[in-house]
């Protein structure tokens, strides 16, 4: 049964007024969440829907990306609220104050999203891992899912008895252009031979596929999905992590550069951080990112 966002509301809105009236989000180091994401430094306005400055007044603008994945989205369809991203999205819109039918959802291709100029959203919510780099284009919320890049492969491939990094590093790998998960394979994988790369995953799939690749670099519920739905025998090797253990990329919301907006969606995300929304939304979307080895 879908769960919407909206019947959380009852139960986050007094953590939503103490919001309000608070002071700037705090990141995970305790920092103002603000700057640490590349946002806007104002901290002291109101977060409602007659405060907020919207691109349309009274209407929060959703963006994401066309074909809309799974375990993200569901049925391509990002306004059903179900999936992990849909229905975060419309949970960081209930507590700003916008009812269901005040969202609206528009498309964005991933690379525009990211790039500097105008947007034509309020929020874009596609699997954007927070780098340095991107915070001097756009603002990114504060986190909303701590994530692991991870290998996927066919089991007739040689990559599907690989149980380490070093077992990986002859092979032929690929990921989706201006992606973390291509940067994963080259700094952390470090192969012998030039990743492939492509426009989009779907083009990574179709190469592994054909035999192009041996295996190709995704997000940890990315790699499930393609093994359970896009491979005809498809396995997820193992996961990436940092070496002190810790997951290799966090997702964040993005917005224009210097958003008014940034401090407000920062401090929704924090609330449903810290009352066990996001954690209940991960294991009901989620709930086999925690079950792929880890990879040294």
């Amino acid at each position: 049964m879908l769960r919407r966002p909206v019947l959380l509301l009852t139960a986050l809105a007094g953590a939503t007024a103490v919001l309000v009236a608070g002071c700037a989000p705090q990141d995970e180091a305790g920092g103002a969440a603000a700057a640490s994401t590349g946002g806007s430094a104002t901290t002291t306005a109101s977060c409602s829907p007659a405060d907020l400055k919207t691109l349309k007044p009274g209407v929060f603008t959703v963006a994401t990306s066309k074909p809309a994945y799974e375990p993200w989205f569901s049925e391509d369809d990002p306004s059903n609220g179900k999936g992990y991203e849909s229905a975060v999205a419309y949970a960081v819109a209930e507590q700003l104050g916008y009812s269901q039918d005040q969202v609206t959802w528009t498309v964005a291709d991933f690379n525009a999203a990211i790039a500097p100029g105008p947007k034509d959203f309020d929020v874009d919510i596609n699997q954007f891992s927070i780098t340095d780099e991107r915070k001097q284009a756009v603002d990114f919320s504060t986190p909303y899912y701590d994530v692991a890049q991870a290998v996927v492969t066919e089991s007739t491939s040689p990559a599907a008895s690989v149980t380490d990094l070093a077992g990986l590093q002859g092979l032929r790998l690929g990921a989706q252009v201006g992606t973390t998960s291509y940067t994963a394979i080259t700094d952390q994988i470090k192969p012998s031979q030039q990743p492939s790369v492509f426009n989009t995953n779907d083009d990574a799939v179709a190469a592994l596929k054909n035999g192009q690749v041996d295996a190709i670099v995704v997000d940890l519920p990315t790699a499930f999905y393609m093994a359970a739905a896009q491979l005809d025998a498809g396995k997820v090797v193992g996961q990436l992590q940092t070496p002190s253990g810790g997951p290799t990329d966090t997702f964040g919301m993005v917005l224009d550069k210097g958003s008014p907006l940034t401090a407000c969606v920062s401090r929704a995300v924090d609330t449903l951080r810290e009352d066990g929304t996001l954690a209940e939304l991960q294991q009901q979307w989620l709930d086999e990112a925690a079950q792929a080895p880890v990879l040294k």
